[in-house]
């Protein structure tokens, strides 16, 4: 029996952008999470007169974490720009200011449970329930991002430069992008949305 011609796998074509296509695979599940998400939250408050029952959430807090977030997405693009001129010192420097940021919206996060579990908790009625089932979900999305971006701060190279079939960097903050634009959502739908109907 002859022996088989061993085949490298980063010489296939499609094997350089397989864990981003996967990334995005991932994300889209994730996405549909949301949308099944939200549509319960528009299929519970169909027929009620006021919605949500109670008082909106407050909207202050929610604008700063939206800020904290969006400021963390510039901070990872900004470490994006870096990486491309091959600046990976000041790359690692805006991933950590991003994990920064991101920890500092977990944090506010608590603040806000804190505060809303005083009027509201999940089991006070059916916007409660969704309303922490949505924000508590995002909020370990948020975790499961930092996380990721730990893990690229933590390899010895940022992208490496051979073909592999992953690239972290590019990977983790395709994902935390996806986590900051479904917090535009979430601001927008709880807690922008319910003023109008007051």
């Amino acid at each position: 029996m002859a022996d088989a011609i061993p085949v490298r796998i980063d010489a296939l074509p499609w094997d350089d952008r397989r864990g981003t296509m996967a990334m995005w695979w991932f994300i889209t599940t994730e996405a549909a999470l949301f949308v099944a998400l939200f549509f319960g939250y528009f299929y519970l408050g169909k027929g009620n007169s006021a919605w949500p029952p109670d008082e909106p959430p407050k909207l202050p807090l929610a604008l700063g974490m939206l800020g904290v977030l969006l400021a963390s997405s510039g901070a990872l693009e900004w470490a994006k720009w870096n990486l491309r001129r091959g600046r990976e010192a000041l790359c690692r420097a805006g991933v950590l200011g991003t994990v920064v940021l991101g920890i500092v919206f977990v944090g506010l996060q608590v603040l806000e449970y804190r505060d809303h579990l005083r009027k509201l908790t999940p089991s006070s009625d059916a916007y409660g329930s969704i309303f922490y089932t949505i924000t508590s979900v995002h909020g370990l999305h948020v975790i499961v991002g930092l996380l990721m971006l730990l893990f690229v701060l933590a390899m010895p190279r940022l992208e490496p430069r051979q073909r592999l079939p992953y690239r972290p960097f590019h990977n983790g903050s395709l994902y935390w992008h996806f986590v900051d634009s479904v917090w535009v959502l979430i601001v927008a739908v709880l807690y922008v949305l319910p003023r109008f109907y007051r």
